[in-house]
């Protein structure tokens, strides 16, 4: 996996399920202080939610989540999971079929908000890098 991304550091967390829902709600109020706008925030809020959510499912159950600004604002979410097929979700044109059991939008409905969404996985985990455009001054 790629190094994390430079830029200043707004947030560096470990994460359970108990923990995602204060992290979502403390990546909305920076975002905010950074100058993405209020519509943006949710958007961001809700691919952060539902990668953080994928991470405790299918990742071991934590994960690490930083929240960077560089020009833009970018929310990084690592897990030490076994990993994945990255390249059959990223890719996506529309969403998933439904599945018995529910499950496989997250990664699709993060990837229609963000301005950018990769992920890289492999056997010793996955980090999924989530960029959101910050107006111009």
């Amino acid at each position: 996996m790629s190094a994390p991304t430079p830029g200043r550091v707004l947030l560096h967390a470990v994460f359970d399920a108990g923990r995602v829902a204060h992290l979502r709600r403390l990546i909305g109020r920076l975002a905010r202080q950074s100058g993405l706008e209020a519509g943006r925030t949710e958007d961001l809020v809700v691919a952060v939610n539902e990668v953080m959510t994928n991470a405790v499912r299918h990742g071991g159950g934590t994960g690490e989540v930083r929240l960077v600004v560089d020009h833009d604002l970018i929310c990084e979410v690592y897990d030490t999971g076994a990993g994945f097929d990255a390249t059959a979700h990223t890719g996506r044109t529309v969403p998933p079929p439904p599945r018995v059991g529910g499950g496989g939008l997250g990664i699709w409905m993060a990837r229609q908000v963000a301005d950018a969404l990769s992920i890289a996985s492999g056997p010793a985990g996955t980090r999924a890098r989530i960029r959101f455009a910050l107006p111009r001054a």
